[in-house]
């Protein structure tokens, strides 16, 4: 069957912007493709700093007929549904319409409509212009004389050509007939900018890729990876060094190139007395380049490597020195930035925090610096930490956003706090809560566990859920402009990595009371509750990334008061491990019988059957061992609860279960005495009662 080949040929597309532009290219082409009746086999879209690519294989020749019955109005209905309908099938009259008999709501008509197929090459030239020119760009442009018109193009950068073929693998394609604001599509695209910018004609897309391969244009991105990535690391081996791989600048560089060459240039060793994460920020942020590192030590050496984009007739000599001048002169900045900031303590920066507003309804970032060290000497106790030190280093956690280098390189902060709290003599540990206490800044960051940067570090997240759960600024939909729910997902982090035993419901209550000073009366439980709640959703998404149920954490936080992360957590593992035995799967099917049984006879009397049952009104001996098996179960599993031994409540539970299945075998709940059934449905009502010693197994899918 035939291929597609399309190509965008622009000016230089952002590298950010690549990737997404060409997944939304495959999209919007084979979406529409699918939409026409048109399935096709396989599809892979592509991005150079200068073009979009797709090729669509196996799509078929044409659109497939289509044949359609259209129900029509009733014989001798009125002459305007009539009318209505001849309209909308396009029949001329009812001569052409057949008659369907249906003897209980009476003749109708009936339209067959036969659609015939349209050529792909037609349907092509229809929605190729129209994805054009609907192309979700994130900031897009106009230019030239065309640009005053109405309706002007907009595209990221100035479109140049459009390339757009269609055709079997044997034969000659054909080139799709459409044009947008005056470009014309055809088969001829360009090479490289410099080394290569003739015109290219191509037919599908192998002479297209090797084409542009010989015209100096690597078009997949991950090949300029690759090439980028081993000539650096060979590069810097063969001159005793290692590269300092980042991927994220990877992917960045290979969206400047289309040709990769690699260069390793230098900076004057005097440049290394400053930290080396702000010479990588330096070289990375300003110039895209890789540092490099020693082999044996892992420091930082005066080399980078920097990737060009030609193959330079001098070796690339005076792309490098380019490169060192303008590195030179940012490191020369950096370092008098660093400096600088050593000359004034961070505690003599706090006072501008009175001035600075964290948010309208919580006040400055001084009053929340304040509040974190409150909360964070509250917390200290809890995770063996040193009040004193752990209120220190809350003080002075986010003083360094006020130092030159972070108001530069924003994604050192913390980072910068702990090398400036060294600098001055600052107990090691409270400097290192600096950069510690915004961890974990997602799923695979790590999390502290130096006890005092645990402490500050969920007062800080603490502080920020608590506050925006007071001004109801919570979590909507997609919506999370505050990365509540990351702060949530790094308490839980570390709670349970760090084995930490914390009741969050107090600590939220004492907290919010601040708030409620401020912004007036407020349902200070319900908010802790609904943040308990939030705290729950986050909680699940966390266990079902680790392969546990969902519907077990819901069945362990509907018990009251269960705000300790870490005892839930070890609940539902344990109550996992009991639904997995035979017993637990049929202790959990006759609780839940007990209790739909119970929901229906409770609905259709309207009362609650939630009193004790009578012991003298026990008839049969499986009502006697049912009763006293509960009693037993409640004793040990409530004991097994308190001293935390989740795993003996459950094989208390256990024991429940034989007496569970004489009691459905061989008693009637619904007997004709009215007393004996009450009693049966209170019976049962202990069932689910003793079964809540552990969980409330009605949340507990089957």
């Amino acid at each position: 069957m035939p291929d597609l080949l399309l190509e965008l040929f622009s000016e230089e597309i952002p590298a950010r912007m690549q990737a997404k532009a060409a997944d939304d290219l495959r999209r919007m082409v084979t979406d529409r493709l699918v939409a026409e009746g048109l399935v096709y086999e396989g599809a892979k879209a592509f991005a150079t700093p200068r073009r979009l690519a797709l090729t669509v294989h196996g799509i078929p020749a044409r659109q497939p007929d289509l044949k359609e019955e259209r129900k029509g109005p009733r014989i001798g209905g009125p002459d305007a549904a009539i009318a209505g309908f001849l309209k909308a099938t396009g029949l001329a009259s009812l001569d052409q319409a057949a008659i369907q008999r249906d003897p209980k709501k009476g003749d109708f008509y009936v339209a067959l409509i036969e659609k015939p197929g349209r050529a792909t090459l037609d349907v092509l030239a229809d929605i190729l212009p129209v994805i054009i020119r609907t192309f979700p760009w994130p900031k897009s442009m106009r230019w030239g004389e065309r640009s005053a018109r109405p309706g002007a193009l907009q595209w990221v950068r100035p479109l140049h050509a459009i390339v757009a073929s269609f055709g079997l693998e044997t034969e000659q394609p054909d080139i799709v007939n459409f044009s947008v604001d005056g470009i014309a599509a055809g088969q001829t695209t360009f090479g490289h900018r410099f080394m290569a910018p003739g015109p290219i004609s191509v037919r599908r897309f192998e002479d297209y890729e090797a084409k542009l391969l010989e015209a100096k244009v690597v078009l997949d991105a991950e090949r300029r990876k690759d090439a980028i990535l081993t000539d650096a690391r060979q590069l810097a081996f063969a001159q005793g060094y290692d590269l300092v791989e980042d991927p994220g600048l990877l992917d960045e560089v290979a969206g400047l190139v289309e040709w990769p060459v690699i260069a390793m240039g230098s900076f004057e060793q005097k440049f290394l007395s400053i930290p080396s994460e702000v010479i990588r920020a330096t070289i990375r942020n300003n110039m895209k380049c890789f540092v490099v590192s020693e082999s044996n030590t892992a420091k930082l050496t005066n080399k980078f490597i920097l990737t060009a984009n030609i193959d330079a007739s001098d070796g690339g000599k005076a792309i490098v020195a380019g490169n060192e001048r303008v590195i030179r002169a940012r490191l020369s900045d950096a370092k008098f930035f660093y400096e600088s900031d050593l000359k004034v303590k961070l505690e003599d920066r706090l006072p501008k925090f009175d001035r600075i507003v964290f948010h309208e309804k919580l006040g400055t970032q001084a009053e929340r610096i304040k509040r974190i060290g409150q909360l964070a000497a509250q917390i200290a106790p809890l995770v063996g930490a040193n009040v004193d030190k752990a209120k220190r280093a809350a003080h002075l956690a986010k003083a360094d956003l006020l130092t030159e280098v972070v108001g530069e390189f924003p994604e050192l902060q913390g980072l910068m706090g702990k090398y400036y709290a060294l600098a001055e003599g600052e107990d090691a540990s409270v400097a290192a809560a600096s950069e510690e206490h915004y961890k974990p800044q997602g799923p695979n960051d790590r999390v502290p566990t130096d006890p005092i940067s645990v402490a500050v570090a969920l007062a800080d997240k603490i502080d920020t859920l608590v506050g925006f759960w007071a001004i109801d600024e919570k979590p909507t939909g997609s919506k999370d402009p505050y990365a509540l729910r990351r702060a949530a997902l790094g308490v839980i982090r570390l709670i349970l990595e760090n084995k930490i035993r914390l009741n969050l419901i107090p600590l939220a209550t004492r907290h919010i009371a601040a708030f409620a000073n401020a912004q007036g009366s407020m349902d200070i439980d319900r908010k802790c509750i609904d943040l308990l709640a939030f705290f729950a959703d986050r909680l699940k998404v966390q266990l079902r990334e680790q392969g546990a149920r969902y519907d077990l954490v819901d069945a362990v936080f509907a018990l009251e008061g269960q705000d300790d992360l870490l005892m839930v957590v070890r609940r539902v593992e344990a109550l996992g491990r009991f639904l997995d035995t035979e017993d637990g799967k049929n202790l959990l099917a006759g609780t839940k019988r007990a209790a739909n049984i119970l929901r229906i006879e409770e609905k259709k009397d309207g009362k609650a059957y939630d009193g004790p049952p009578v012991v003298s009104l026990y008839r049969l001996v499986e009502e006697k061992a049912l009763a006293k098996a509960i009693d037993q179960v409640k004793a040990e599993a409530s004991t097994a609860v308190a001293r935390e031994d989740f795993a003996g409540a459950m094989s208390a539970m256990a024991n429940l279960r034989p007496a569970v299945d004489a009691f459905f075998d061989m008693v009637k709940v619904n007997d004709d005495d009215p007393k004996v059934r009450d009693n049966r449905l209170k019976l049962l009502n202990e069932i689910r009662a003793a079964t809540r010693a552990v969980a409330d197994f009605s949340k507990i899918q089957d």
